[in-house]
């Protein structure tokens, strides 16, 4: 194979060849994905590496600047971010050697532990946010119209698998 060649395309025609052609399309499509997602991992750490952040620290940033008071429970990180909790403890412990962020209990009932923006959390996101809209978010490498029409089919797919997806239909 050629490096001119594209190798999702190759591989799909091996699955052909291989007796595999009901397979076939479904393997390309989840192969391309999985391409995409890394290219686009490329550019969102290219943006957050200077930071020193990575993309599931700066979405616990994020999510927890999105509330009023800063802070959120522990469990209620997770279930948003739809990750384990093992994961939401791991990402808040290098957000508070980082000084990003404290843990802290909750007054009325001290068996909750509160993940809470500090001032330097609160301006790394900023920063962080700032640059990922411009280089990441704003030119995603499509134009809006196909954006909006990939996300609806990637909805699809996140459905099917039992996620919660709300319609993504936008008014600009």
């Amino acid at each position: 194979m050629t490096a001119d060649r594209d190798p999702i395309h190759e591989a799909h025609s091996q699955w052909i060849r291989h007796g595999w052609a009901d397979a076939a399309d479904g393997m390309a499509m989840v192969t391309s994905v999985v391409r995409v997602q890394q290219l686009l991992m490329e550019r969102i750490d290219s943006v957050l590496r200077p930071l020193d952040l990575t993309f599931a620290r700066y979405e616990v940033l994020r999510l927890l600047s999105f509330v009023q008071s800063g802070s959120m429970p522990m469990t209620r990180l997770g279930s948003l971010l739809q990750v384990h909790p093992t994961s939401v403890t791991s990402v808040v412990e290098r957000l508070v050697k980082q000084g990003y962020v404290e843990r802290l209990r909750r007054d009325d009932d001290r068996r909750v532990i509160l993940a809470s923006l500090t001032t330097a959390g609160r301006d790394v996101v900023e920063r962080a946010t700032a640059g990922l809209n411009s280089q990441v978010f704003e030119q995603p490498g499509l134009p809006l119209e196909r954006v909006e029409q990939l996300t609806e089919l990637l909805g699809e797919l996140r459905s099917g698998a039992g996620d919660h997806v709300a319609s993504t239909a936008t008014s600009h």
